[in-house]
């Protein structure tokens, strides 16, 4: 019996065209909740730029968050689990920006600024995923000395992420968008935050159910009890996931739900 849904934001709850929940996924998560099945919120986003799920948020229907894919969880106001970056590779990762002029977002716990802020990022966050949030453009001491460090998005390419990544020895490196990367302290994926997630609530792995379009989220896909990859995801993830419903815009999310009996009409 699944008790418990994880949900990634971008491209599964909320639409890379409207950069709105559809009316469908609000629909069956106000169902599944009411019929007594948590509801966490599974991303890359830092809590700072959620800005995308005020009508589920507003409705009191999250139960707790996995933030920068897994570096950082919380239930209210309760941390569970947090990861930083070892300071040593902070150092790494920041010095091989600062030399190829790369710019590289730096995520503390409650603080959020790019270091080298460009035209690219700017349309990205901005236009692309509707940011609203500021982001500052901070010098790479100021940003990083002496600071804990929870996730670095470094603008490169995937031939840079790789010679990046053989020097990096306590470090997960992952990508979801073909402009950057994220980095956060090894170990730390969706897959940990669903495993901190399910200890805080005693839940088990098997009544989990995941839902994800893009490369972080193949973890969870693969280590929930059932993983579905929505329409509008990439071959590469879609290999990964138990069930590929349809996009996120054609309402995947109520149309996995139903089709495995979580939800039947009745519940709508």
């Amino acid at each position: 019996m699944i008790k418990a849904l994880f949900f990634d934001i971008d491209g599964t709850l909320v639409s890379f065209q409207t950069h709105e929940i559809p009316t469908s996924t609000l629909r069956a998560i106000r169902a599944a909740r009411a019929k007594g099945i948590h509801i966490f919120i599974s991303t890359g986003r830092p809590a700072t730029i959620i800005n995308n799920l005020a009508p589920l948020q507003e409705e009191g229907l999250i139960d707790g968050y996995i933030t920068m894919n897994g570096a950082y969880c919380f239930v209210g106001d309760e941390v569970i689990y947090k990861s930083a970056i070892p300071p040593e590779e902070v150092d790494i990762i920041m010095d091989y920006c600062t030399r190829r002029q790369a710019a590289c977002i730096v995520v503390g716990e409650h603080s959020y600024c790019a270091c080298g802020l460009n035209e690219q990022i700017r349309t990205i966050f901005h236009e692309h995923l509707k940011v609203t949030h500021p982001i500052p453009d901070t010098p790479v001491d100021e940003a990083t000395k002496g600071k804990e460090v929870f996730m670095l998005t470094p603008f490169i390419d995937r031939e840079q992420e790789a010679e990046v990544a053989r020097h990096l020895q306590h470090c997960e490196v992952g990508r979801w968008h073909p402009a950057f990367a994220d980095i956060t302290a090894r170990g730390n994926t969706k897959q940990k935050g669903m495993d901190e997630i399910i200890r805080h609530f005693q839940l088990r792995l098997e009544e989990t159910m995941s839902f994800g379009d893009g490369g972080n989220d193949v973890p969870m896909l693969l280590h929930a009890g059932i993983g579905v990859a929505m329409g509008n995801a990439s071959d590469d993830v879609k290999q990964h996931a138990d069930y590929i419903t349809e996009s996120v815009d054609e309402d995947g999310i109520l149309k996995a739900l139903l089709h495995f009996n979580i939800l039947t009409p009745a519940d709508l």
